[in-house]
């Protein structure tokens, strides 16, 4: 079987393309696959940098910083939360061995449910296509409600003027709509700045704490493993884990970058490697500016404002003013990776048969895929007018846009990743295997096999520890029906491919092909009208 991979120009082996880039077989019954064909995405709009600035920005690293890292100190009191970035950044990487290898063999918008096709089968990978689109969809539209409510703050404060959290919210879902049909390359330049500038705040806090330590001084109390002990920690590592959601989305952009085979392997374990560091040494700055032995009190005092409240007497008001705008533009930058993600899940679903066809098309003009974008603003407008109507409180209330909009979707969102990640490692060490390479790749297969274990544990904690991630009694029903989300979409994917495999059975085989389910229907159409 191909692998999928393209390139662009014909094989020397024979085959090629016409005027239409229509592909004929290659010599050997192989089929010869091009970006920029009729159901590809253009090709050659991302190099590295750009690739890498439209990753890093789905992190949101100034919200994190501002509001994961508070949060995990104030509701689980474990102070060595900076060991905890660097053990998940060992897990990520060896996740990212076997994964970064896959994305030189499979280019494919469809990332995760294709290599999980590829190594499982199509009725996996239809349940995986569904889980996808489910949790980066949730998990960008969980973040309207924090960007919505952080500036209808800004305009109170600043401009006193008073508004619904949902109307900047709506604003924004239309915004990043539009943006969502432009050209990739204008999107990782918007995308670009807003991190570069949200990173320089987070570093000049950094150095300030350093430069004015709290009593205790310049302590590394915080990586001292004695302070993994504890019933928090390992819910502590669900909290932390959330924050390294979109580093594996490098291969959703596969087919539009130059190199893909070289450019989105480099791009994750550059990823994975400064998100473990600069996490870890963010939190370790924020116990050095509060001291080991005042974080947790000041977290659960000050929560989300922990930041900003270290931030002014060092830094002054007018910095941590501009930090708090910041802190919206770098949400901002999260919702816009998140909504081209799901807008190119859509794409591939669309292409190979899972949603209708009408999501393969893309923008004429841009070469974005258009459909899946004006879907996911359809969804984010629909659930964000539903928590708004269902909003009694009092403006300036976080209830219905942080703590149930924002945390529900974030954390469905990060359990359906986790789970992605873990099936996908073991989709890996099968797609090898059964090829006859498992002695080739015996040591990515290993680092795909710790990942998986390490992954489904992390994952089982998020599960059985759902109520307090989402600040929910043990005993509300909120524990099952908001993971539940997930298992609902999983069941959905699993029949629907069972379904695809009974009745069409030729587009069940095509899941998880790309371009080349495009082309394989393509190809056997004209061979019907030649006969």
């Amino acid at each position: 079987m191909a692998t999928g991979s393209s390139s662009t120009s014909a094989s020397s082996t024979g085959g090629g393309t016409g005027s239409r880039g229509r592909t004929v077989p290659r010599q050997g019954g192989g089929i010869v696959t091009y970006m920029g064909q009729e159901r590809a995405l253009r090709a050659g709009r991302l190099g590295t940098a750009g690739l890498l600035l439209s990753v890093l920005a789905a992190t949101g690293p100034l919200m994190v910083v501002a509001g994961v890292m508070p949060t995990t100190y104030g509701v689980m009191g474990v102070v060595g939360q900076p060991l905890l970035f660097l053990m998940l950044g060992v897990v990520l990487a060896l996740f990212s061995f076997g994964y970064a290898e896959m994305s030189r063999h499979v280019h494919n918008a469809g990332a995760f449910y294709a290599y999980i096709s590829r190594g499982l089968g199509g009725t996996a990978g239809a349940a995986a296509s569904v889980v996808a689109l489910v949790a980066y969809s949730v998990l960008q539209v969980g973040l309207f409600g924090i960007l919505g409510f952080e500036v209808s703050g800004l305009l109170d404060k600043y401009v006193d003027v008073t508004v619904g959290w949902w109307v900047p919210a709506l604003v924004t879902v239309l915004l990043v709509g539009a943006l969502g049909w432009l050209k990739i390359d204008l999107n990782a330049r918007v995308l670009g700045v807003l991190l570069l500038i949200e990173v320089a705040l987070v570093v000049i806090f950094d150095i300030a704490a350093v430069a004015d330590p709290a009593k205790e001084g310049l302590s590394l109390h915080a990586f001292n493993p004695d302070t993994l002990t504890g019933a928090g920690v390992a819910t502590s590592l669900c909290f932390c884990i959330a924050a390294f959601t979109g580093f594996e989305q490098a291969p959703v952009y596969a087919e539009e970058t130059s190199r893909p085979h070289v450019v989105v392997a480099r791009v994750m374990f550059f990823a994975v490697g400064f998100v473990a560091v600069f996490f870890a040494l963010s939190s370790w700055a924020l116990t050095v500016a509060a001291g080991p032995s005042g974080i947790v009190p000041a977290a659960q005092q000050q929560s989300a404002g922990l930041l900003f409240g270290l931030t002014e007497p060092r830094l002054g008001g007018t910095f941590t003013d501009v930090l708090h705008v910041l802190f919206v533009t770098g949400i901002f930058a999260a919702i816009l990776s998140f909504h081209n993600v799901v807008a190119r899940y859509a794409f591939a679903m669309g292409r190979e048969g899972l949603l209708p066809a009408a999501f393969a098309r893309t923008n004429s003009a841009s070469g974005a895929p258009g459909t899946g974008s004006l879907l996911q603003t359809v969804i984010s407008v629909v659930v964000v007018i539903a928590f708004a109507v269902t909003d009694d409180g009092p403006a300036g209330d976080p209830t219905a846009p942080v703590l149930r909009l924002f945390t529900w979707g974030g954390n469905v969102g990060a359990l359906g990743v986790l789970l992605l990640m873990a099936t996908a490692s073991v989709a890996v060490i099968v797609f090898f295997v059964r090829r006859g390479a498992a002695a080739a790749q015996a040591w990515r297969i290993a680092a795909s096999g710790l990942a998986a274990a390490a992954l489904l544990v992390i994952a089982g904690y998020t599960v059985k520890d759902f109520d307090v991630l989402v600040g929910a009694g043990p005993d509300s029903s909120l524990s099952w029906v908001l993971p539940g989300v997930i298992g609902v979409a999983a069941v959905v994917g699993l029949a629907y491919g069972a379904y695809l495999k009974r009745a069409r059975p030729a587009a069940h085989a095509r899941i998880g092909l790309g371009n080349e389910a495009f082309q394989l229907e393509k190809a056997a159409g004209d061979a019907g009208r030649e006969g």
